[in-house]
């Protein structure tokens, strides 16, 4: 009896016709293997995850296999994205083992969930000897296996963790800045050899610190290779090699969000066409390939399209001929580099060099992007994740007003919406949700986290002071039930299912980390609010970034990035007039396209109960909401900005240009 047809993970509906007798993670599946007295076997994937479908087709789709599977363990099939505290402690487990991690990941564990073996992709033969070794060793000596459990167990939550230090300053950032040019590649941008992935957090934060070189070289390179959607815009999951041409094809939505911001702030920052071109393409393609009914943002687009890896973004010179022309198609072939850098003579498009006919590039592109419409598209995966969703909220608002895109800022609004309506139960967050229906795993730190940031730049873009509210309800959850007493936040709430490990990371991955997310939305929601709480949280948990800093700053990208917006201040920007005034609007828009690490915007109508252009009512006693509005006003009947750190603000200007000069000066 297969139990996934109910589910709401994609991946797990991908299993749920199998022969083998999956169980969804829970408490039915652990009471059954102590019932029959018998191992579990956890498999975890993700939809998107190549290998996940290699060895579903191999072995999760055999009857043979599945047979061996049923008869000697009870099984559980885990999405990760669904449940990413599982994968963490079991990733754990998985790493302390082998020395290595990756997904599909299989572990065996006593029915207590203690892992005693751990492995990732098994080619069929060698899982079957394997179901079998497993099993005749739980039956001959069982002792060792639980003995090996235990010890695995011990080990894992024994482990040192990061100590913490103070703030950290100037040298430290400096630090962080000579570590990574360590690493940095000179000749192709990033860091490190293959396999390359985007360095998102790690860009922000040398944004942020004014080292164009790095960063420029490194947004550049990634725009032009073949990790990018040079047709229908988008990022995929990483580069096999070192100079970002042949891509894993997955996309992901965090990498996208993630990136799209970027980019934005790259065009901020003096990157000109090249990120403005990535930026709009990249916003265009959320909005048209990744945008759900309800109005949230889909996970995940599949590497794989008709069981082939990559095979709906491939071309060869006749396909490009067919398509073009002999003309234009061998302009196109030498403008992509049509020369067989993939698989079976097919080729990865890229654009290293500007074309110099704008008018005949883009024909070309329109043609070939409707002629790759016509292919089999890669699966979606659907569900709505709720950090993810909050990456892409912050991205897509701040982009809107950037590059005055209205529709850009509505999507992140509709999105916003649908998290507030769907996935916030009884003031808690639920991770997931699909087709308009919540799933029922509970939010961990990043989804609180990265949410709370998502809505604070919706307010700083909006004015509209409901989603400063909700970030702030967002924020007293995790400053209540996920702080871990020493400064630093836990993954999981307190009252969150207990695993055998509670986990606890905060270096970044393929996301900020959920701890350094938290200290990014805190430090603003102090900005705007005044509130010392938020502030001195925000600052704590910034202590382990002093000790990642001088050897490890890869993985403390958005801890430095913060840190950073910390050390300005952050710089706070109170816009005060009518909302229907195009004098508010003009110096809106110009505070928020400022490049100024961490600068934070609040927008309100300047009038006395100055309740901002939401029309939200004040609670009696409350005061202004947020607190850096209060005492602000216009200026002789004009709107008017201020420019503030810690609520000190200069005098108030009136002119776009005079507020220019204020934000310039630093």
């Amino acid at each position: 009896m297969n139990r996934l047809k109910d589910a709401t993970s994609p991946y797990l509906l991908q299993h749920a016709s199998n022969p083998v007798d999956w169980h969804p993670w829970g408490e039915e599946a652990f009471a059954e293997a102590r019932r029959r007295d018998v191992p579990l076997l956890i498999s975890v994937g993700y939809s998107a995850c190549h290998w996940c479908h290699v060895m579903a087709h191999e072995s999760f789709e055999d009857h043979e296999t599945a047979r061996l599977m049923n008869a000697h363990f009870v099984n559980i099939k885990v999405d990760r994205e669904e449940r990413p505290d599982v994968d963490a402690v079991y990733m754990g487990a998985t790493q302390a083992m082998t020395n290595q991690g990756g997904w599909p990941m299989t572990v065996f564990a006593t029915p207590e969930g203690h892992p005693f073996y751990c492995g990732t992709y098994f080619p069929r033969p060698n899982f079957q000897r394997l179901l079998t070794e497993v099993h005749n060793v739980w039956t001959g000596d069982r002792e060792s296996v639980l003995k090996q459990g235990s010890k695995v167990v011990e080990a894992l939550n024994t482990h040192a963790t990061l100590p913490s230090g103070a703030v950290p300053g100037e040298e430290t950032l400096a630090q962080a800045v000579r570590n990574l040019r360590e690493s940095f590649d000179s000749v192709n941008g990033g860091f490190g050899a293959a396999p390359k992935f985007p360095p998102s957090m790690v860009l922000e934060f040398l944004l942020r610190s004014g080292e164009r070189e790095m960063s420029g070289k490194t947004l550049e390179a990634m725009a032009r290779g073949g990790m990018y959607d040079q047709l229908g815009g988008g990022f995929a999951r990483y580069s096999v090699d070192a100079e970002w041409v042949v891509p894993h094809f997955e996309k992901m939505l965090y990498d996208n969000a993630l990136l799209l911001r970027v980019y934005t702030h790259w065009w901020k920052a003096g990157g000109g066409e090249p990120a403005r071109r990535v930026a709009l393409e990249t916003a265009d393609w959320l909005l048209r390939e990744m945008r759900t009914a309800e109005g949230g943002f889909a996970s995940a687009l599949d590497a794989d399209s008709e069981g082939v890896e990559g095979k709906f973004y491939v071309w060869t010179p006749e396909e490009l001929h067919e398509v073009l022309g002999e003309d234009d198609g061998r302009w196109a072939t030498g403008l992509f580099e049509v020369t067989g850098t993939f698989e079976h003579g097919t080729s990865v498009l890229q654009l290293l060099r500007d074309p110099e006919d704008a008018d005949r590039y883009a024909s070309v592109r329109e043609r070939l992007l409707a002629a790759r419409e016509q292919r089999v598209r890669p699966g979606r995966d659907d569900k709505v994740v709720a950090s993810w969703n909050g990456l892409a909220i912050a991205a897509l608002a701040e982009t809107g007003v950037v590059f005055e895109r209205p529709g850009f800022v509505a999507a992140a609004t509709d999105a916003a919406e649908l998290l507030a309506r769907t996935h916030m139960v009884d003031g808690r967050l639920l991770r997931t949700s699909r087709d308009g229906r919540a799933g029922a795993n509970a939010g961990v730190l990043e989804d609180y986290a990265n949410l709370a940031e998502g809505l604070i730049s919706l307010y700083g873009v909006t004015g509209e002071t409901r989603w400063l509210r909700l970030a702030g309800s967002l924020l007293d959850v995790v400053l209540d039930r996920f702080a871990d007493g020493a400064g630093g936040f836990y993954d999981t709430a307190d009252d969150a299912e207990q695993l055998f490990q509670r986990p606890q990371d905060p270096t970044d991955n393929a996301t900020p980390s959920g701890q350094y997310a938290a200290a990014g939305a805190l430090l603003s929601y102090g900005a705007l609010t005044g509130s010392a709480r938020h502030r001195e949280a925000a600052h704590a948990a910034l202590g382990t970034v002093s000790v990642l800093a001088r050897a490890h700053a890869r993985f403390a990208g958005w801890g430095l990035a913060v840190a950073r917006a910390a050390l300005e201040g952050p710089v706070e920007v109170a816009v005060v007039g009518p909302p229907g005034d195009p004098r508010t609007a003009a110096l809106h828009r110009a505070a928020l396209v400022a490049d100024v690490p961490g600068l934070v915007v609040a927008l309100g109508s300047g009038d006395t109960a100055n309740r901002g252009y939401s029309g939200d009512a004040l609670v009696p006693g409350d005061g202004v909401f947020p607190a850096l509005l209060e005492g602000r006003g216009t200026v002789d009947d004009a709107p008017a900005a201020y420019v503030c750190r810690g609520f000190t603000c200069r005098m108030p200007v009136t002119t776009v240009d005079a507020l220019r000069a204020e934000l310039a000066t630093g």
